[in-house]
Order: C-alpha cells, then sequence, then structure tokens
C-alpha cells in the first residue's frame, strides 16, 4: 500500500468496491449479508453503503460475522454449500474470522482484495495471506464479478458490463493501492 494513504482513504476506496459489489448483487439477484460490530458503540453501517431492502443485517460483538442467524440462513440455502465473497474493514480481526468460519462449514470463500482494508497497513498483506493458505480465494472485485457470470451470454452481461465501466477508474485505483499483498 502506499505510504502517501491515510486510514481514511483506504476505508473509502473499499468502501468503493462494496457499493460496486452492492450494484451487482442486486443486478445478478445475488443475496447480501451485513453485519455490524457492537454499533451502539461503534455505530452503523455506513450510510454510503445504501444496503438493499432485502440484505440480512445483524449486530453483534463476535468477531466473525457468521452469527447463529446467518448461519442457519447459509446452511439452509438451497445451493448449500455457498459461495461468499467477503469486503469489509479490518482484514486482519472481522474479516479473517468470518472467513475461516465459513471455510470451516465448507463454503467456497472468496476476500475481495480491492474491498478489505485495516486501520494497521501491515496487518492486511498477512491476513490475505493466510486466508489463501488456509483455502479463500483472494482476488479483485472485477474478477469474482465475471466469474460469478460465467459467461457474456447471460441477460446481466451487459449491466454488469456497464457497471465495470462506470467503475473503471475507482477499481483501477483500489487495485492499485489495495491488491498488493
Amino acid at each position: 500500500m502506499s505510504k502517501d494513504c491515510s486510514q481514511h482513504q483506504l476505508i473509502e476506496i473499499s468502501i468503493s468496491t462494496a457499493q460496486k459489489v452492492l450494484k451487482a448483487s442486486t443486478i445478478l439477484n445475488i443475496p447480501v449479508y451485513a453485519t455490524t460490530q457492537n454499533a451502539a458503540r461503534l455505530g452503523p453501517i455506513c450510510s454510503e453503503l445504501s444496503l438493499p431492502s432485502t440484505a440480512f443485517q445483524a449486530d453483534k460483538t463476535a468477531f466473525s460475522m457468521l452469527v447463529p442467524s446467518l448461519r442457519s440462513i447459509l446452511s439452509s440455502a438451497t445451493s448449500s454449500p455457498c459461495q461468499v465473497a467477503i469486503v469489509g474493514i479490518e482484514t486482519h480481526i472481522c474479516v479473517t474470522q468470518t472467513a475461516l468460519d465459513l471455510l470451516a462449514d465448507g463454503h467456497k470463500v472468496y476476500v475481495l482484495a480491492d474491498g478489505v482494508s485495516s486501520c494497521n497497513e501491515g496487518e492486511r498483506g498477512i491476513a490475505l495471506r493466510r486466508l489463501q493458505s488456509e483455502g479463500a480465494v483472494v482476488t479483485t472485485s472485477e474478477g469474482w464479478l465475471y466469474e460469478c457470470m460465467g459467461d457474456a451470454s447471460i441477460d446481466e452481461f451487459k449491466a454488469i458490463a456497464g457497471l465495470v465501466k462506470e467503475t473503471k477508474e475507482r477499481t483501477t485505483d483500489a487495485v492499485r493501492t489495495l491488491c498488493k499483498m
């Protein structure tokens, strides 16, 4: 990561990627699961994310977002084990513990490297390398979107291609800044 980037800038970059992923989830009809870490003390999910009304939301004190209610939803999903993409802050804490719990439950986990950050710059790369060695797929949001689609002949391709084009500059900045493991 660039020494010129502040913690606030890194979080803004992660938010930009999360916004793209949320828009894509609507286009591709992918369910969204979001948690807050002790919202009474640390505050709500940032308003810039504009979660869809159908999003599962829960507050937690555990560092993993795989709270019992979400674990139940995922285990009863028609395509269980699920494929889960993770974006968020504190890569070395909540993202790591969530990914490890999901992997332990047999799910395929994608950690979107341009959508995760940390307040301690050195922790992020270590966490991503660990997660990759544990079996998570560490990739970029754009790579993940195209993997989700699988084929340009699907009806949603044009909308996703438009979203990728619309967010190209922000994605380039995010990858340049955050995707150095």
